[in-house]
Formats: C-alpha cells, sequence, structure tokens
C-alpha cells in the first residue's frame, strides 16, 4: 500500500574546498553520523540506502559499493543513483519512491562529493555528446553565459541585476555554519571580480566544494514517533528533457517550468508566490536567479529583476529564496541538491537556526544539471490529504 512520507532527520559536513584530513568514507560517515544524532536513530534502524555524486569526478565507480563502511550499508539495500548535477535531488526523489511505495519504513539517502581531488571541467565536458556537442562544449560556465546573454538580450537585464543575487545569497550565508564561503560582498566586488565568461564574473558562481548531506525519510507509520514536526513531502517532479545542448532554449529553462506545473498542480496550489514561504534553489550562478525565478511562476518573465531589486527575496521580503546562502556559497555537487531538500526541510520544521524563515507552512527544494535538466520537491508543514 501506498504511503505518504516525512523527512525526519538531516545531517550535513561543515563544506569546505578542501578536506584533505578525511577519505571519501570518511566524509560520507560525517554526515550519515549528524543525520542519525538528528533522530536518533541507529543505523540498525535503517531498511535502505540511497548514495549517489559524479562519480566520473572522482574517478571511482561503483560508491554503492566501496563506501558501506562510511554509509552503514552493510547488509543492507543499496541503491545508486546519478544524474549529473540533479544527482543529490534525483536521490531525495528516489528516497521519496522507496519509502512511497510501502516496501521501505526508514531510507537513509546520502549525497557526497569531493571536488578537491577531481577534474570538474573536464568531466562535464566528457559528458556530453562527443561528435555534436563535446568540441563545442567548454564546460559548465560557458553554458551558463550562453543562458544568461540570451536572458539580458531578450529583456533587457543587466549585469547589475544578476549580482544583485550573488549579494543576496552571499548574505544569506552568514547565517549557515554549514556554507563553505562566508562573506559579505557588494555591488561593486561582484562587477570588480574578474570575468570568466561574459558576462559571468567569479563572484557570479558557484565554488567547488567537499562535502555530504545526508537525509532520513521515512513513512507516516513511524515518521510522527521519529519527530515530532516532520517535513511532510507533498510531491515530486522531474523533468530530464534534453540530451542535447542545441535542444535547449536559451534564456529560459523550460524544465523548471515544466516541473513546477506538475507540483503545484499537485499540491492544489494556484498562486506560488504568495502560497510558499521559502525556495532553496539549485542556482550555481547568479542570472539563475533571475531566469528560473521567472519559469517557476514566481513572477512573469522580464519581470525579475524588479522583483528582487525590491529585496522580495531577502530574508525578510516576501519570499525568501535560498536562505542558507546556496548553491553560490556551497557546492558538493552530488550533494548539492540533497542540500537544497534538507534546508527545505530544516525551514519547515522549524529547525534552521540563524537561517530560519518564520512561520514555513510550504517550501520547495529544487536539482539543476545534466543537460538543462530540473528536480522538484514541495516540502510542507502538514501532512498531505
Amino acid at each position: 500500500m501506498a504511503k505518504r512520507v516525512a523527512i525526519v532527520g538531516t545531517g550535513q559536513t561543515f563544506h569546505k574546498s578542501h578536506r584533505p584530513d578525511v577519505n571519501g568514507q570518511e566524509l560520507i560517515n560525517e554526515a550519515v553520523q549528524r543525520a542519525l544524532a538528528d533522530t536518533n536513530l541507529k543505523i540498525k534502524d535503517i531498511d535502505a540506502i540511497l548514495i549517489g555524486n559524479m562519480d566520473h569526478f572522482e574517478g571511482i565507480n561503483y560508491v554503492d559499493c566501496w563506501s558501506v563502511d562510511g554509509s552503514g550499508g552493510i547488509m543492507k539495500p543499496v541503491i545508486k543513483i546519478t544524474t549529473g548535477g540533479t544527482t543529490g535531488a534525483s536521490l531525495a526523489i528516489g528516497g521519496y519512491h522507496m519509502v512511497g511505495s510501502g516496501m521501505f519504513e526508514k531510507v537513509l539517502v546520502i549525497g557526497w562529493e569531493k571536488n578537491s581531488e577531481s577534474d570538474t571541467t573536464g568531466a562535464i565536458t566528457t559528458a556530453f555528446d562527443p561528435i555534436w556537442d563535446r568540441q563545442v562544449f567548454a564546460g559548465a560556465i560557458s553554458g551558463l553565459a550562453a543562458e544568461a546573454q540570451a536572458y539580458m538580450a531578450r529583456y533587457g537585464a543587466s549585469d547589475r541585476d544578476g549580482a544583485r543575487v550573488s549579494v543576496r545569497d552571499r548574505k544569506h550565508a552568514m547565517n549557515n555554519p554549514h556554507a563553505q564561503l562566508r562573506k559579505e560582498v557588494s555591488l561593486e566586488d561582484v562587477l570588480a571580480s574578474p570575468m570568466l565568461a561574459d558576462p559571468i564574473r567569479l563572484l557570479d558562481v558557484c565554488p567547488r566544494s567537499d562535502g555530504a548531506c545526508a537525509v532520513i525519510m521515512a513513512s507516516e507509520d513511524v515518521a510522527g514517533r521519529i519527530c515530532p514536526n516532520p517535513d511532510w513531502l507533498w510531491g515530486t517532479a522531474a523533468r530530464h528533457s534534453y540530451a542535447y545542448l542545441g535542444d535547449a532554449d536559451y534564456g529560459r529553462l523550460t524544465s523548471m517550468e515544466k516541473c513546477a506545473r506538475e507540483i503545484f498542480k499537485k499540491a492544489g496550489i494556484r498562486e506560488p508566490r504568495k502560497e510558499i514561504d521559502v525556495i532553496e534553489m539549485y542556482q550555481p550562478y547568479s542570472f539563475a536567479g533571475l531566469i528560473w525565478i521567472e519559469d517557476m511562476g514566481i513572477v512573469g518573465h522580464g519581470e525579475a529583476p524588479r522583483y528582487v531589486w525590491d529585496g522580495n527575496t531577502d530574508m525578510n521580503g516576501e519570499l525568501p529564496i535560498n536562505p542558507s546562502g546556496g548553491v553560490i556559497s556551497c557546492n558538493p555537487i552530488g550533494a548539492t541538491g540533497l542540500i537544497r531538500c534538507a534546508e527545505a526541510a530544516l525551514q519547515v520544521m522549524g529547525k534552521a537556526e540563524a537561517r530560519q524563515v518564520p512561520d514555513v507552512h510550504f517550501a520547495v527544494s529544487t536539482g539543476f544539471g545534466g543537460c538543462w535538466w530540473t528536480d522538484m520537491l514541495l516540502h510542507g508543514k502538514k501532512k498531505p490529504n
């Protein structure tokens, strides 16, 4: 019988640019132990484990096998999920369906990455078609720059509009002890930072991080006994729509639009700007904070710059976005989408401490990656009907 699903606990490492003090197993175990402590569970209480990372980054395959001393997966069902940048969010969606199926009561979901041991750009480039895409794709930053240029041409946005998003998220990160980058910047700082690929500058983009995140999901039969205020998952959506770079509609993220339509319909949300209280968005660079909230339906196309400039997405605004500091402040890629999920859960459970948004009833978390793919989860304080 299908079951309703809740997040009952989370755990994260304190993410850094380089963790030479631990290997992959030990990094994973830090997040696992914190999630178990958060729920007062022991590893023997866990029924199954999902784990994932960008395994071609580290050059080590079969993380589901070699990591068991860190994940606790000995003599348990262990499943590996790897979907590029969306890996962390795909893991969360997988955990939701495993518990929701009724096969497992308690599932441990783990995302991790040691980017310091990888060639990120080289690995991303080789993920694309060797004939049509690889020879002309210079990595993630160039692709994102093309999206930003298209948006600017279409709606007249400026580099200052993008910089405003970076200023917001970096300020929010000051409240998050897990964030790698915790330093406020000004508009002038962003605009004076080195140009990487026009219009993207160094302070417009995310770092490369070493880190891990773990989330424990439980069925409605046991969630209330584990956690007094669970984060109930109201629905998930995934759009891994494109295979080639030329398929994308640059200047828009149509996969985000389709995910949002599906998930809001499931929950009966008609006015997301008024009904959602916080968004944790997988936003690897500043202009995504403009383009993608339009595609989500928060504001109309071309309206995001004004909405952001007016402070609506700041911590005390109408709809705070990335109270954690987001991806611009921390990016262990295989964990990044799961961190968004964990941070949204903390908001709903009222456990986000200095980064807590008051009175959160609905939160959205997203994942981004692959060839302009989007994953999305809707989190709620009340159990869904």
